[in-house]
């Protein structure tokens, strides 16, 4: 594992630019696995468009990102045979975690159209592929949008994230006959008044296959031992179940996995500066176990013939 960051680093956001493509991949350094890391929420590039139009600062912004996640799985991965793909833009202006049309008609110009899911709870909560709120519950924009702009983003970052994630997953399963997809999150210390638990200090990690339905249950079965092991309090399903990847790509009877991992920050970073802390090198380490414990088993998922 890399030596300890310094603890003072906080990753400054671009400011200038969507970035082109909207996202990375990491590639595997080593032989192959059916594992596949997902991180769609660690993105900070924020386009001076954006900023303009927004009523927070940026610091507030950042408060909705996975901070640092990406770089916490990236080495395990990468050691343990698996490729990893991270967006470069922030989920508060495009969220890859939703379905790609959830929108609040009451942010929008004039009315959108018939395809677009306007009354999914993740919408009433401003929370839907383009926000209403950060995850404090501010207000994101000054004005109303346009849908035409949303829709560019969506079709210029979200569409091509997946597409990529897609990809990914479609080649590893052709590889080994099998693949698990690891979608890696991290949750505020305390529920926020947005969240299914307010003002309550949280666990460690939350596991999410969305109630059994998106792995083989031996998968957060692994995981949870893992963890729980190395000394870690763990949850699974609550307050977070697994989101639209998770939902999405998780199909067992087809050989696909999909696992969610959530992170409490305090044990990584100083949420308010959003900078790494002491126990950034830590976390890193252990999850490398995690990680090499899920390759291994990701190789036991391949289907017996018949």
């Amino acid at each position: 594992m890399p030596a300890s960051p310094p603890t003072s680093s906080a990753r400054p956001p671009s400011l200038t630019y969507e970035p082109d493509p909207p996202f990375e991949i990491a590639p595997a350094h080593a032989p192959g696995s059916p594992l596949v890391f997902s991180s769609p929420h660690s993105g900070a590039h924020y386009s001076a468009d954006f900023l303009a139009a927004s009523r927070l600062d940026p610091t507030v912004l950042r408060r909705s990102e996975d901070a640092f996640v990406d770089e916490l799985f990236a080495a395990a991965a990468a050691a343990n045979g698996a490729a990893l793909i991270k967006a470069l833009f922030p989920r508060a202006y495009v969220d890859p975690n939703r379905e790609p049309w959830e929108l609040d008609p009451a942010m929008f110009e004039g009315p959108l159209p018939a395809f677009v899911n306007r009354q999914s709870p993740r919408v009433a909560g401003g929370l839907g592929t383009v926000a209403r709120v950060v995850s404090n519950g501010a207000e994101i924009y000054r004005h109303k949008l346009d849908f035409a702009e949303t829709r560019r983003r969506i079709e210029a970052l979200y569409m091509p994230y997946h597409a990529a994630l897609e990809a990914l997953l479609a080649r590893t399963q052709a590889q080994f006959g099998t693949c698990l997809l690891v979608d890696c999150h991290s949750m505020p210390s305390i529920g926020g008044p947005m969240d299914r638990d307010p003002g309550r200090r949280r666990l460690d990690f939350v596991l999410g296959d969305c109630f059994g339905a998106a792995c083989a249950p031996i998968v957060i079965a692994t995981a949870e031992a893992c963890l729980r092991d190395m000394g870690y309090a763990v949850g699974r399903n609550d307050p977070y179940a697994g989101g639209f990847i998770t939902r999405h790509y998780g199909t067992p009877s087809a050989s696909r996995h999909a696992l969610q991992i959530e992170i409490n920050r305090g044990l990584y970073m100083d949420e308010i500066a959003i900078a790494k802390a002491p126990g950034f090198a830590k976390l890193a380490a252990d999850l490398g176990v995690l990680v090499q414990k899920l390759a291994d088993l990701s190789r036991s998922l391949v289907p017996q013939a018949a």
